[in-house]
Formats: C-alpha cells, structure tokens, sequence
C-alpha cells in the first residue's frame, strides 16, 4: 500500500540516484554532435512512448480539460526548457559539478513558497539557503572562468524546475503519476517538435536537428530511457514512503553522478567543487530536518 514500505523506497530511490546520471553521461557523451533542443525533445519523445501505453493498460488516461491541458503545456515549457539548459551545460561541466549547481533548487522552492505561496521561512532557512548559493558559487567561481556564461545554465535549470515543482504540487495528489509523466511527454513534444522543425536548416545550432549516426542514435534512446526510468523509481518511491523520508537520499544523485563522471569522463571535483557540493548538501539537508521538525511541532490550541 501506498506510503508504508520505507524499504522498498529506499531501494527505488537508490535506483534513481544511479540511474540519473547515467541519463547525463548518454547526454554529455552526444556533446554538440546534435543540438541541445533536439537531445531534450527525444527525451521526452521516449517518455511518451514509454508511458503512454503503460498508462492505457492500467486504464490511467483520460481527456484532459482545457485547464488541465494548459497546466500540462506550462510544465512541460518549464522542464524542456530546463532540461535543455542543463544538456547545454553539461558539454563543458563535468557532471558532478553541474548537479551540484542545480542542487541549489530546493532553497529556490524554499523562496519562492514564502513569495508566492505565503509560507512561513524562519531566520534559520534563509541563512540555510544562503550558504547553499555560497556553495553553489564555489563551484561556479571556477567553471565561469573556464566555460564562461555556460556555467550559470544549471542555475536556469534550478529555477524554472522550481516553477515546475510548484505547478506539480497542485496536480500530483489529483492524477496518477504515470499519467502525469505520459502527458509531460506528450506536451513536451507537441512544444518541441514545432519548434525543431521551423529551425531546420537553420544554422542555428541549439535547435537546428540533425539525423544521428548509429552511435549517437544509440545515446539519444540512452538519454530517454534512463531519464523514463529514474522519474518512474522517484514517483514510484513518494509512493511507498513520505517526502520527508526520502528527501536525503536524493542527495545520493550526486555520488551517482560523480562516480559516473569519473567512470566515464576522468572527471573529479576539485577542492574548491568539493567544498561548494559539501555546503549544498550540508545547507540542503538543515532546511529538510529543519522542515521535519516544523512539521512536526504541536499546532497551538486556538
């Protein structure tokens, strides 16, 4: 049943946390052989092959009002967009590093619940959230000065996925996470793939497509299938356990993605990436206990 077997959501998040990366290394291993916008529409091209037909048989699908379609298309703008930066991104930052940036997420969501949602935030997780952005500048620092604006992309990535967090919010507890993967995909490809074809022959390399070679053919259902596969072990994770258990293993992504970048790159961080990731994780997992503790504190009597 759902939310009692924190063993089995353990192990899924596990999964997922290696299984990311691997969706990075197929990513930066096809480099500026294609553009950024055609990478990310195959990606969420596989999705909806993948889960449209799973959603049909468990008989999740269904016809989405107009206002339902419009939330669809606004998350799917958001995580195209975001996933294309972060695509673009990882052509010159090692994998470790560009993840480490977009870990500064959870403090953007943090901020805009208190200036769009009225949240209450206490002293504490703002300067939690400042010393995650510190971190995220070390690592920046460093990358800017070799990669130059390039390096701020896992940051655009962080926000507009925060926007997209924010909008799953209200549709997750309505519709079954299988069917909500299915209609991203479809309403990421029914944005992207317009787009793709106005730019061909374009010249304009972000978005103009190209037809792969076997080898890179081969990354492209690299990239789909493992980015299908790590959001069905997460989703299917925040079924079996609460948010709250599972939020540090999340950080887990981040030893996947540095074993994957020196497994297949030679890519290590270096002293000053490694003290910007230590403070993200460590600043990141003070605003999840800090959150638990609110959450836990007695409400007081009226």
């Amino acid at each position: 049943m759902q939310g009692d077997r924190p063993g089995l959501a353990v192990a899924l998040m596990v999964c997922f946390a290696l299984i990311a990366p691997t969706m990075d290394s197929f990513a930066k291993l096809i480099g500026d052989a294609l553009g950024v916008g055609q990478v990310a529409v195959a990606r969420f091209a596989a999705q909806a092959a993948l889960m449209l037909p799973l959603a049909a048989l468990m008989g999740r699908l269904h016809a989405p009002e107009w206002r339902e379609s419009g939330l669809h298309l606004l998350r799917a703008a958001l995580l195209l967009v975001a996933t294309a930066f972060f695509f673009q991104a990882l052509q010159t930052l090692p994998i470790a590093d560009a993840l480490a940036i977009f870990f500064v997420e959870p403090f953007i969501l943090t901020l805009l619940g208190a200036m769009l949602l009225k949240e209450p935030i206490g002293p504490r997780r703002y300067i939690a959230c400042t010393v995650g952005f510190a971190g995220a500048l070390l690592i920046i620092q460093p990358s800017f000065a070799a990669s130059g604006p390039v390096a701020l992309l896992p940051l655009g990535t962080a926000l507009l996925f925060a926007f997209y967090m924010i909008l799953t919010r209200r549709m997750a507890t309505r519709m079954h996470p299988i069917t909500l993967q299915a209609y991203t995909g479809l309403a990421a490809v029914a944005l992207g793939a317009p787009v793709l074809w106005a730019f061909d022959g374009s010249g304009v390399v972000p978005l103009d497509p190209a037809w792969p070679d076997a080898r890179n053919a081969v990354f492209l259902v690299g990239v789909g299938v493992c980015a299908t596969l790590s959001h069905v072990c997460l989703s299917f994770a925040l079924r079996c356990a609460p948010a709250s258990v599972l939020a540090p293993f999340q950080y887990l992504e981040i030893v996947g993605a540095t074993l994957m970048g020196y497994w297949v790159f030679g890519d290590l961080p270096n002293a000053m990436s490694a003290a910007g990731i230590a403070l993200i994780v460590a600043s990141g997992l003070y605003v999840f206990l800090r959150e638990r503790h609110l959450s836990r504190r007695p409400v007081p009597a009226p």
